[in-house]
C-alpha cells in the first residue's frame, strides 16, 4: 500500500464516521423529545455532515480519480464503507441515542486534537476546524449522560441498559491497524493508545458523576474498518442512498 492509498483510506474512514453519525442524528428531525432537543440534535447532525464533506473531498482529492463526496457518499455499497460499528448502532430512544454519542463524541474530540497537530497541513486545518463544534458535541452529550443517568429510576435504568448494550462497540474506537500504524509513523494521523486513554478518563469520570456502571464485558465487536458492518447499514444506506440512485442525473 503506498502512501497515498494508506491516507485515502485513513481520510474515508474519518468521513464515513461522521457521515453515518450525521444521518443517524438526523432522523430525529421532527421526533426530538421537545422542541429544543429537536433543534439542537438536527444542528448536531449537520455539524457532521459537514465534518464528513470536508473530509470526503479532501479524500478525493488525495486520490485524483476525478471522484466526488457525492460519488463516495451515494454510490458504494455497505462493504465499501469504512465507518465504527457504533456509529451506524439504530437510534433507539433518546437515551440510546445519547450514550452513543457520548462514546463517539469523546473519541471524537480526542481524536481530532490529534490530527489538529498532524503533518499533514490539510489534515491539521480541517481538524481544528471541527473541533470548536466536537467541542459543543462533547460537552452536549456528556450533560444529558449526567442529567438522565442520576434522575429518575426510569431515566436511570434506560441508560444504564444503552450503556450496557452499546458497550461491546466502543473497543473498535482504539483498534490499530497497518493504515493507522502508517499514518501514526509520518506524523499524520492520531496515537489511538493516546486517545483511549483521554476517552477512558472521561468517560469514567462522567459515568460516575451519572450514578451508571460501566459495563465489565471485555468482549468487543469489530469489523468496520474492513468493512464488514452490522445489518443496520444496509437499511441507512437504502434510505440515504436512494434518490441519487434512482435519479443519477438529477438537479436541485
Amino acid at each position: 500500500m503506498t502512501r497515498e492509498e494508506a491516507l485515502v483510506e485513513y481520510l474515508i474512514r474519518i468521513g464515513d464516521n461522521s457521515l453515518i453519525m450525521g444521518h443517524r442524528m438526523s432522523e430525529w428531525c421532527g421526533h426530538g423529545p421537545i422542541l429544543e432537543q429537536d433543534i439542537a440534535i438536527i444542528n448536531i447532525a449537520l455539524d457532521h455532515i459537514g465534518q464528513a464533506k470536508n473530509w470526503l473531498d479532501l479524500a478525493c482529492e488525495v486520490e485524483g480519480k476525478g471522484r466526488t463526496s457525492d460519488d463516495l457518499a451515494y454510490h458504494r455499497d455497505a462493504f465499501d464503507y469504512r465507518n465504527f460499528l457504533l456509529c451506524e448502532q439504530p437510534n433507539g430512544n433518546w437515551g440510546d441515542t445519547l450514550v452513543r454519542g457520548f462514546f463517539f463524541d469523546t473519541w471524537n474530540y480526542f481524536f481530532n486534537q490529534q490530527l489538529a497537530n498532524s503533518s499533514d497541513e490539510r489534515i491539521a486545518a480541517i481538524a481544528q476546524k471541527s473541533l470548536k463544534e466536537i467541542s459543543y458535541h462533547k460537552n452536549y452529550s456528556a450533560d444529558w449522560m449526567i442529567r438522565l443517568g442520576d434522575s429518575t429510576e426510569e431515566s436511570h435504568e434506560k441508560m444504564q441498559h444503552a450503556l450496557n448494550e452499546l458497550w461491546m462497540y466502543t473497543g473498535e474506537l482504539f483498534m490499530m491497524d497497518e493504515v493507522d500504524e502508517r499514518m501514526l509513523k509520518e506524523k499524520a494521523g492520531a496515537d489511538l493508545s493516546i486517545v483511549k486513554k483521554e476517552w477512558e478518563k472521561v468517560v469514567n469520570e462522567i459515568l460516575a458523576e451519572a450514578t451508571l456502571q460501566k459495563p465489565e464485558g471485555a468482549w468487543m465487536q469489530k469489523g468496520g474498518k474492513k468493512g464488514i458492518h452490522t445489518e443496520h447499514l444496509g437499511y441507512i444506506l437504502a434510505e440515504m442512498q436512494f434518490l441519487p440512485r434512482a435519479y443519477p442525473d438529477a438537479k436541485w
